[in-house]
Parts: structure tokens; C-alpha cells; sequence
């Protein structure tokens, strides 16, 4: 019996640095819209290239599993070598691979390119995390107490609702953290899967976006409708809010030093979950949730700083954060 399944994405990741980007903004009467920027015709030189793992589910997998949870990973790869990349880090963070490789597919793969102010522009190629089969899946290996959903599409996607079914059968609670790929479908595709869900983390982009709201209160109160229970709001650096229907939770991060921001909200949501399971707690799941996503954004890659228990109950002892 695993504490979590995370059901999501896996991806090899690869940094790259150049001294050749630009952050122009763009305005019209809407938004404002900042753009990376490189000259049309050049040759850039990369200064410095690093390759990592990464993917919504393998990145959530491997916080659950160094806060001391028993977690296997579900997903799907390619039959080459980065998959075994992929497979090769999650067995050594002791996370149980249930993922199924597709024969001549190819495994996910971004390219992170210049973090200008700290945040960065991502190329993402789904490849086979997109072709998840429910035919695929070994049903008798989904024992877990807790099914964790990130962002998945295509056929993936209904996949991930016949999951979602087969968790509310099952007694398995579920928590989704959806993406603004998803959150721009509207509460209608994503019907299915939210009236199954205990926890659903998203940022206020995607609030926005699912419940046609402006003020926190009643997007919250919009969430709740569609079905979970507990619901977390992020807003980047901002404060974050937490209700779980009765009490609403604002919560004011840290200002710290941040790198780059890739992963900091796998971090959070898996940190939270985690908090939930071992205390049931939602101050104390927001401590966790904070401290963890500060320590990936003040690095580079999304899994090199994910603390373990004892680091982050540390931490927490040392730094509280201001909820209210």
C-alpha cells in the first residue's frame, strides 16, 4: 500500500544560459505581457547548459517520497535512453516507477531557456506523457491511500478522469494540481475529475480562469461548488490562500533570493499534500508548502533542493510564516 501515486508527467529537462536574451513588454488595453527576446539571424553561444529531470509528476514524486511517504510514480515514457534517466533518478529516490514505456515513442523534453528577473521561458515537447491508455495501467498495483493528479493531456487526460472515478470507488483520496492548460478547458472538462477531489492547488491565473472571478472570496467559494473540499490559491511571491469551506488561510511567503522559479510549484503542492496527510493540519501544510518551494527557487533545476522531513521541520522551527 503506497501513501501516494503521483499521476503526471516526466520530462528530461535542459537549462540553457546565454548573454544574448532581452525581456521586451508588450501592452494593449487588457494585459501587459512580457516576452523573452533573441536576435533574429545570430549564432548565440550557451554559456551554460545543465540537464536535469523534471515533469509535474516525477518532481511531485520525489518531494513526497524525501518528506518520507511511500510513493510510486505513474505516468508514461519513451522506450529510450531518456526514460532510463528518468528511471534511474526516481529508483534512487526511492520512488517506485509504475510508469509504462511506449515502444518507438519518445520520453517529454524541455528547454529552459535565459531566467531573466527570475523567471523563465519553457519548450515543451509532451511526446509520450500525452498517450497514457487506462488499458496500460495494472490495476492491481493502484493501492495507495492518496492519488496525487498533475497536469496530463490527450488521451492522458481521460485517463486521468477514469482514475479519478476509479479513486472515489476505492476509498482513495485525490489531490490535483491543475495547469493553465487545463484551467483555460473551464469547469466543464474538468468536471470529472474535480467532484472526486479532496485537494486542489492551482494559482490565481487559473482560479481566474475556471471560475470567471475576480476577488479571492468567490473564486474560493466557485472551487468549492465543483467538488473539493480544501482548496489552495498561489500567487507567486504574493500571498497564498487556503479554505476549506468554514476558514479561509492568507498566508504571506518569505522575500528571498530566487534563481529560477522552475518547479517551485510542484514543490509547494506536493508540500502541502504531504503537511495534510501527516497532520491534517492547514497552517502546518502551508509551512511545509512555503519552506519547500523557497528552497527549489533558490536554485537551479526543479528537484536539486526538495528538503527532507527533517530539514524542513527544521526550518519550520526556525522561520514561521505569517498566516492569518
Amino acid at each position: 500500500m503506497y501513501d501516494v501515486i503521483c499521476i503526471g508527467s516526466s520530462t528530461v529537462d535542459v537549462f540553457a544560459s546565454t548573454q544574448k536574451s532581452d525581456l521586451i513588454t508588450f501592452k494593449d488595453l487588457d494585459k501587459e505581457q512580457a516576452m523573452l527576446a533573441y536576435p533574429t539571424g545570430a549564432k548565440i553561444l550557451i554559456k551554460e547548459l545543465n540537464f536535469t529531470t523534471g515533469g509535474g509528476g516525477t518532481n511531485c514524486g520525489v518531494a513526497f517520497s524525501r518528506l518520507g511517504l511511500k510513493t510510486a510514480y505513474l505516468g508514461k515514457m519513451g522506450d529510450d535512453n531518456n526514460a532510463q534517466l528518468v528511471l534511474n533518478e526516481l529508483k534512487k529516490e526511492k520512488v517506485e516507477s509504475l510508469a509504462v514505456l511506449g515502444k518507438g515513442e519518445m520520453t517529454g523534453y524541455s528547454i529552459i531557456l535565459d531566467s531573466i528577473k527570475h523567471d523563465r521561458t519553457i519548450l515543451a515537447y509532451k511526446g509520450a506523457n500525452n498517450n497514457l491508455k487506462w488499458s496500460e495501467i495494472s490495476k492491481t498495483k493502484l493501492k495507495a491511500k492518496w492519488f496525487y493528479f498533475s497536469t496530463l493531456l490527450g488521451t492522458s487526460f481521460k485517463t486521468l478522469e477514469k482514475l479519478a472515478v476509479y479513486a472515489k470507488k476505492n476509498n482513495i483520496k485525490v489531490a490535483f494540481n491543475v495547469s493553465e492548460y487545463l484551467a483555460k478547458q473551464g469547469p466543464k472538462v474538468l468536471g470529472k475529475i474535480l467532484s472526486c477531489t479532496e485537494i486542489f492547488i492551482l494559482n490565481k491565473t487559473e482560479a481566474k480562469l475556471l471560475t470567471k472571478k475576480d476577488n479571492i472570496n468567490d473564486m474560493l467559494s466557485k472551487l468549492h461548488s465543483y467538488g473539493p473540499n480544501i482548496i489552495a490559491i498561489t500567487c507567486g511571491p504574493d500571498e497564498l490562500y487556503v479554505s476549506d469551506r468554514n476558514i479561509v488561510h492568507k498566508a504571506q511567503p518569505h522575500n528571498v533570493k530566487v534563481v529560477e522559479t522552475t518547479g517551485a510549484g510542484d514543490a509547494f503542492a506536493a508540500s502541502f499534500v504531504t503537511g495534510m496527510i501527516k497532520t491534517g493540519k492547514i497552517r502546518a501544510a502551508i509551512e511545509l508548502g512555503v519552506h519547500n518551494a523557497q528552497s527549489v527557487i533558490g536554485h537551479h533545476g526543479a528537484k536539486n533542493k526538495l528538503l527532507t522531513w527533517k530539514e524542513i521541520q527544521q526550518i519550520c522551527r526556525k522561520n514561521k510564516v505569517r498566516i492569518s
